[in-house]
């Protein structure tokens, strides 16, 4: 049997509830700033009730001073003007110590949130970057992004402007109440009454918000991933003419966060025009009924403007608490998106306690690995391989042999289903994630270089490196000519990806890294791959300083590649169905590796006459 939707209202309910307990750790760590906080709240709470007793006891005293008989006032003073400059003062004085009051809580309550949400953002991108490449590989990079700063920045936002001060309100409210009560117990029911409507009405409202709040915040982070995608590819969307087919996706995107938005903003604006209604109707019952009884002589004229004036310090949380509810609700649903996030699993973790590893030799072995890849078929069955330390070996086979995830399990990007993955004989998952990487290099097809100088992407290899060790890495790569060459040498900053050079460049830059970092395993994906025939010479000669000496998996469709290694594996169907040094297998016509490079020679010999023809 199928489990019942959720109503809003308890997703709404379940939705805060999540946000509070993913927020209440961080809060703890800030308990004497709140503490501060609170009580120059509790200050400005005590003002606001002091506030309206300065103009109760001037009008008392001018109406009794102009020939009105008042009961509560037995003797009116000689000097009316003393009485009144005496009142203005303490007036004055109140409203200045709530003015206080109010800056140090506002000051304590945006230090929590800033910190609060400092520490919760660190938190969120340490999960991230925790997260397994299966993870990766499904979402969205702009919706995580959208996560990680604009819902963050939501939730920190209204914890300061909503959050903590609607605790104030509730106070204000609660205070209030009980005095007015013993004011005028009457009276006082209007105020009680309009409160219950209003929370009535909130009940209703809020859930609603909620959803179409959430339903905004998840079409805003698909623009964005829409908006990252399309940028990233912008070269091949100009070169295909295919801007109005973006924009045009982008457009429905758009408009659909665009309803959703208006619809969350109208349900806002009703709940905070409802209780508008709410306070002017309450205000209305009590000028007339209070007047009344002023007449009656029940009330003073003071009582009644204190009356008025305790009416609109009570409404004015009803008004706030009214907008709050709808940004505590916009903010719920921006919680439950970062709380999702960190419900995430990490499938890749440390053991406790770890193996000590060290500094390896490079002595690899498989042993009877089984693994499922993410659509549940089989990728390996009881594989098994050693490779020994110093080896340089090549993985060949068709696309989605798994050539990647088998060189991954060295660098434990993922874990095996069954079977082990040694190096040196240390389980890779009994020794630190730390220990293992740091006795590996990699070299991917599209090199990765960041937004930094040369001499900065280049140390990313090896943090401790010094400026000498990071120039001798450049020159062992053939790099060292061309970064002297840029306008500020190695002090060069790239742009984004490194895309102000060359595919060639920046592939000797990453060999520089993998140089500088000096591991005994080196892993090759496709690292020569949509190089011109020019700057692959220069790549293999830099391959060939890299690897030397060297434990090598190298993942390769570059038959020049395969010719510089020492050992050949073919990967078919989960099992390794060729197994020789290159020279063995290519002299063996029959062989899988013999066909495939006679296949590549036609392509080459193909493209050669191709080239000729168009000279």
């Amino acid at each position: 049997m199928s489990e019942r939707p959720k109503s809003p209202r308890a997703q709404h309910r379940q939705g805060l509830m999540r946000t509070l307990r993913m927020i209440g750790p961080h809060l703890k760590e800030h308990k004497l700033l709140i503490t501060l906080g609170m009580l120059a709240l509790l200050g400005d709470v005590l003002f606001r009730i002091l506030e309206p007793w300065p103009v109760k006891f001037a009008v008392d005293n001018v109406t009794e001073a102009l020939g009105a008989e008042i009961a509560e006032v037995e003797t009116v003073p000689d000097d009316v003007g003393t009485v009144l400059a005496f009142w203005a003062v303490m007036l004055a004085l109140i409203v200045g110590g709530r003015a206080v009051c109010n800056y140090f809580s506002t000051i304590a309550f945006a230090k929590t949130g800033v910190k609060v949400a400092t520490r919760l953002r660190s938190r969120v991108f340490d999960h991230i970057q925790s997260l397994s490449l299966r993870y990766h590989s499904k979402a969205s990079v702009g919706d995580t992004s959208q996560r990680l700063v604009g819902d963050m920045g939501r939730l920190q936002e209204v914890a300061v402007t909503a959050g903590l001060p609607l605790v104030g309100n509730l106070l204000t409210l609660i205070a209030l109440f009980i005095v007015v009560i013993v004011l005028n117990p009457v009276l006082s029911l209007v105020v009680l009454a309009t409160a219950a409507l209003y929370f009535l009405i909130s009940r209703f409202a809020s859930p609603k918000i909620t959803t179409a709040s959430r339903a905004t915040r998840k079409g805003e982070g698909q623009l964005v991933g829409d908006a990252a995608e399309a940028l990233a590819a912008i070269r091949v969307v100009q070169a295909y003419g295919l801007e109005d087919t973006v924009a045009q996706g982008f457009a429905a995107g758009n408009q659909k966060a665009l309803k959703a938005g208006i619809k969350a903003r109208k349900l806002a604006a009703r709940l905070e025009r409802s209780t508008d209604l709410l306070v002017g109707i309450s205000t209305a019952v009590v000028l007339g009924f209070g007047g009344w009884q002023v007449l009656g002589g029940v009330m003073t004229p003071g009582d009644m403007v204190l009356f008025l004036m305790y009416l609109k310090i009570a409404m004015k949380p009803l008004r706030d608490m009214a907008k709050y509810t709808g940004r505590i609700a916009r903010a719920t649903a921006s919680g439950e998106r970062i709380a999702d996030l960190l419900d995430e699993p990490v499938e890749i973790t440390d053991p406790d306690p770890a193996q000590p590893m060290g500094r390896v030799h490079g002595d690899i072995a498989f042993y009877r690995v089984t693994t499922k890849d993410g659509h549940g078929r089989e990728l390996f069955k009881d594989l098994s391989l050693h490779i020994p330390a110093g080896q340089r070996v090549g993985l060949l086979g068709p696309s989605g042999a798994g050539k990647s995830t088998l060189a991954g399990y060295l660098l434990r990007l993922a874990d095996v289903d069954s079977g082990s993955v040694l190096m040196d004989g240390h389980d890779t998952r009994r020794v630190t994630r730390e220990d293992l990487r740091s006795n590996v290099s990699i070299l991917l097809q599209e090199s990765v270089l960041f937004a930094t100088t040369v001499r900065e992407n280049i140390r990313y290899g090896r943090l401790d490196a010094t400026d000498e060790e990071v120039e001798d890495a450049a020159r062992r790569a053939g790099a060292h000519e061309f970064i002297e060459a840029l306008p500020e040498g190695y002090d060069s900053v790239l742009g984004n990806r490194g895309d102000t050079l060359s595919g060639g460049q920046r592939q000797r830059i990453a060999i520089a890294r993998a140089l500088v970092r000096n591991a005994p395993v080196v892993i090759l994906d496709e690292a020569t791959s949509g190089l011109d025939p020019a700057s692959r010479a220069l790549v293999e000669s830099s391959l060939r300083e890299l690897t030397r000496g060297r434990t090598t998996v190298a993942i390769t469709h570059d038959l020049s590649t395969v010719q510089g290694l020492d050992r050949i594996l073919w990967l078919d169907q989960g099992q390794i169905v060729e197994d020789g040094s290159p020279e063995e297998l290519l002299a063996d016509e029959n062989s899988m590796l013999a066909q495939w490079a006679s296949t590549q020679r036609e392509s080459m010999r193909d493209q050669h006459l191709n080239a000729e023809d168009r000279v």
